[in-house]
């Protein structure tokens, strides 16, 4: 071989070795702040004015939350509505066109306070006298000759009643005292209150009335696995209602519903495979726009050519992104909208029917604008049982799918249910090299009332197998590197990963609970008062602390601290009204003296979910810790 051969072969191997090695660098996933994926919004709950001229929103001034104003004819006159300088505003809603009622607090036990303030005078009108309750919003929720209808319950703490608060000073009025068992409440368009749902947490019940100066009357009753959902009442009518309902069916289906001939008059809409969501009812026109339904994304089915054009309008506009709808003025003009991908956390926009424009609000999390992140596809598994699972897989960046260390994430709940979209803690996870694991076990809801009730006292049982029969499953398929997977979860998700800690230890590595259940006893004792009326409910659902107590004692995990085998990360807040704070320290305790590496973090000051920033990202650093000692690279 020449010279010149060999010159150009070494020039050549060492060109491609460093055209290699450029690749490698560039494909490296670079670790992004905790911060940045966990940061609070400082824009949230953006509302539109019935007439479509402002948006009302809650942002930041000196740390604390106030409402701002834009107004989208003359953005020079946008502003600051409210000066809250040592309390929160929580919550508001438009009365009208020129009053927005809203709520204030400094901690989430805090005394309720209720205020109006006009968007022109910026004048301020204490509704009621602070008090030690609680309330809700009874929707359609606006003002009905200056005053608005809301649910307080500052007469008995296991019951809301209902009052007026006038905007004009006139004193406010109790307008119906709960029978004992009423949990929602529905307006007709002229602010009667002429339906309602009682639940005596075993059994159902739908009850209306002509008029605010009639009694009410029984319409159905139905068990609890069996429900009716009220969106609205039907254009021109205060007898027919739009609902929700899985009675005679599976799932749950769009129905036109008769109060007074107290049957169903027709299915409007229905899908086989899952139950429809709640949304597409205007309480501006009484009428459906659109149902809606989620398979591995959402979908809908219009009612309205015109609405079905607009949403066509939206869709090209946000550019291939998926997009939930708001709010929107009472013409349906101008929608507000939040736009996202599972790799785009997205933007919150209004689109202007005049021009056929997205105008941008804000972003959801500019610090992950821009960012490159991991996909998130469904998945599908048989259980044990023959019972088909669905669930999200979320891949880390760059890596071969093969041999892969494995985080699996049961959500909350277990009436809850895992859904497409953006996950912040499903990309911080993959972004640090793991693959994020989460399933929709039995007992989740949105399948039908079947899959459902699957769940029922299945905690410790069949749920947890659905788990385990999905790890399995990742395994045999070559996706997780059986000695590196880790489980983590919140609420019922913790009380899993501590379940598996006792029960599974041969399948993890770790395990991490936050807020997770550990004594299924003092679940039930210390469940909160408001919360009374569905303990029947729960008894049916979960068990009976009494009746069944052999059950409860075998299921929960502060019984079974001596057979945790792996280490254990435990998050818990001091004010958790869930999750006992002296048996979280009992089971930790335990560990301890089983020499079992544990880690615990107790913030006093915080409930069930963590609220200041800096216990949030603390958390996350703990957790990232905890992850990359026991099943890091």
């Amino acid at each position: 071989m020449s010279l010149f051969m060999r010159a150009y072969i070494t020039f050549s191997i060492l060109i491609t070795l460093l055209f290699l090695g450029i690749s490698c660098s560039n494909n490296k996933t670079e670790r992004i702040p905790i911060e940045s994926f966990f940061s609070t919004p400082e824009k949230t709950s953006f509302k539109i004015s019935p007439d479509g001229n402002y948006i009302a929103y809650i942002g930041l001034d000196n740390h604390c939350k106030n409402i701002f104003l834009l107004n989208l004819n003359n953005q020079d006159s946008s502003k600051q509505l409210t000066y809250q300088n040592d309390m929160n505003v929580n919550s508001f809603v438009w009365g009208d066109n020129e009053e927005i009622i809203f709520s204030i607090e400094q901690t989430s036990n805090d005394s309720l306070r209720l205020y109006a303030v006009n968007i022109y005078t910026d004048a301020l009108q204490p509704l009621i006298k602070p008090m030690k309750a609680k309330f809700r919003w009874v929707q359609p929720a606006r003002l009905y000759d200056n005053g608005i209808i809301v649910a307080i319950n500052d007469r008995d703490s296991s019951t809301f009643d209902l009052h007026k608060l006038f905007i004009d000073g006139r004193r406010s009025e109790m307008i119906l005292q709960n029978s004992g068992n009423i949990n929602s409440w529905y307006l007709s368009q002229d602010g009667q209150v002429r339906l309602v749902m009682a639940n005596d947490s075993v059994e159902e019940s739908m009850m209306y009335r002509a008029d605010n100066e009639q009694p009410f009357h029984q319409v159905l009753k139905n068990d609890f696995s069996s429900t009716i959902i009220p969106m609205g009442f039907v254009k021109n009518s205060t007898t027919n209602i739009y609902a929700l309902s899985n009675i005679g069916r599976d799932k749950l289906s769009l129905v036109e519903y008769d109060l007074e001939q107290k049957k169903e008059v027709y299915e409007v809409f229905n899908n086989k495979e899952v139950d429809l969501d709640w949304g597409g009812y205007s309480s501006y026109t009484n009428e459906m726009l659109y149902a809606s339904y989620t398979l591995s994304k959402k979908k809908r089915f219009f009612f309205n050519d015109k609405i079905a054009g607009i949403f066509k309008k939206i869709s090209e506009k946000a550019k291939g992104s998926e997009f939930d709808i708001i709010d929107s003025d009472s013409s349906f003009n101008k929608i507000i909208i939040r736009t996202y991908t599972d790799t785009n956390p997205g933007a919150i926009y209004y689109f202007d029917c005049q021009d056929n424009e997205l105008h941008k609000l804000t972003d959801n999390n500019p610090n992950l604008k821009d960012r490159e992140l991991s996909q998130t596809e469904s998945v599908k598994y048989q259980a044990r049982d023959g019972k088909i699972i669905t669930g999200f897989i979320t891949y880390p960046l760059h890596e071969d799918r093969k041999n892969l260390p494995v985080v699996v994430m049961p959500h909350d709940g277990p009436n809850q249910r895992e859904v497409w979209g953006f996950d912040h803690e499903a990309q911080f996870l993959a972004n640090r090299g793991y693959v994020v694991f989460q399933m929709n076990y039995r007992g989740s809801v949105g399948f039908g009332k079947e899959f459902w009730s699957a769940g029922f006292k299945e905690w410790g049982g069949k749920i947890q197998d659905d788990i385990t029969d999905g790890v399995k499953w990742l395994i045999r398929e070559g996706i997780a590197d059986k000695d590196r997977i880790a489980i983590v979860g919140k609420g019922f998700g913790g009380y899993s990963a501590l379940h598996a800690a006792c029960f599974n230890s041969d399948m993890y590595a770790c395990a991490v609970s936050y807020s997770g259940y550990t004594n299924l006893f003092t679940y039930f004792r210390d469940i909160p008062p408001y919360v009374k009326p569905y303990l029947q409910k729960y008894y049916q659902i979960i068990g009976n602390p009494i009746r069944e107590s052999s059950m409860f004692k075998q299921i929960s995990p502060v019984f079974h601290s001596n057979r945790v085998k792996i280490p254990v990360l435990i998050a818990q807040g001091g004010k958790d009204r869930l999750s006992s704070v002296t048996d979280a320290n009992q089971f930790v305790q335990k560990l301890k003296n089983n020499n079992i590496p544990v880690q615990y973090i107790l913030k006093e000051e915080e409930g069930r979910t963590f609220k200041k920033d800096e216990n949030v990202i603390q958390y996350y650093q703990e957790l990232e810790k905890f992850l990359d000692k026991y099943i890091g690279k």
